[in-house]
């Protein structure tokens, strides 16, 4: 099964190969170039194939769950505490500006666990644990693995906004296994559960994948594990819960365990990320 948009790249390649390789047996091979075209234009459709692949997946149907939005290996797991917020143009000139992440206002939302807006984190040094916390977890898509991203719990999108970067046009485009690249190119969602609960998903583009593709938008509601966009080559999805509600259940890189030097690889839509606490 091919992801939207899929079937006019494996086709076409698909059938540019076979006539190449066609004319070639029965026309003329023109000194081996249409032969060598053929097999260039499948291999092209091979690639693009395993690119827009986009199988079947079993749900999980525990309760208190959230899914992995992605496939991929889950680079970090971290518990982090908001320390500032995108400003309102009322705020701006209280505001403090970085050259990588832009501009920001020194105050959390009002009620951070609404992420009504996006907001800046910063990892919780022990002991200074607090209601407010947030749990995030981050997973790295390689150029190789499935790109179409799930929804990490049945619910309503209450908020979907594209940002971008500093540095460049679109954003710096730092590649996607590096920490700093949360603040590349990226579109972030909320999602909005019946008891009031709100996740945050954050797709982020990676320095070759540049195009973020949404197929839902603001107000539709989806089933845990529904499709709801990809991003193409290489990037990352980050997933924020309160941290008083859930506990993560998957290995990250930075634990280095033996058998996980990538972290545990998990799959969109199956592998379950965080549970109720």
């Amino acid at each position: 099964m091919l992801a939207k948009g899929g079937l006019l790249p494996v086709v076409t390649p698909t059938l540019m190969g076979v006539g190449f390789i066609l004319t070639g047996w029965f026309v003329d091979p023109l000194f081996g170039v249409a032969p060598t075209l053929g097999i260039l234009m499948l291999i092209t459709a091979a690639f693009f194939a395993n690119f827009w692949r986009d199988p079947d997946r079993p749900i999980p149907r525990d309760e208190g769950v959230v899914v992995s939005p992605a496939d991929g290996h889950v680079m970090f797991v971290k518990r982090e505490r908001s320390t500032g917020r995108r400003p309102s143009k009322s705020e701006m000139d209280d505001c403090e500006e970085d050259e990588h992440t832009g501009t920001w206002f020194p105050q959390p939302c009002e009620n951070i666990l609404s992420f009504s807006t996006e907001q800046r984190f910063e990892e919780v040094p022990p002991g200074e644990e607090s209601e407010t916390d947030v749990w995030r977890i981050a997973v790295f898509m390689s150029p190789m693995d499935v790109h179409v991203n799930r929804a990490p719990v049945a619910g309503k999108i209450i908020r979907m906004e594209h940002r971008t970067g500093k540095g460049k046009r679109r954003g710096p485009f730092l590649p996607a296994f590096r920490k700093e690249s949360e603040y590349n190119e990226r579109v972030r969602t909320l999602f909005k559960r019946a008891d009031e609960l709100i996740v945050e998903v954050m797709q982020i583009s990676g320095a070759l994948a540049r195009t973020i593709i949404p197929w839902k938008s603001e107000g539709d509601e989806l089933r845990r594990g529904e499709r709801f966009g990809m991003i193409r080559l290489g990037s990352r999805v980050d997933v924020r819960v309160p941290a008083k509600d859930f506990a993560p259940c998957v290995i990250s890189a930075e634990e280095e365990k033996e058998g996980y030097p990538k972290g545990e690889f998990v799959k969109a839509g199956s592998t379950i990320l965080y549970r109720g606490i």
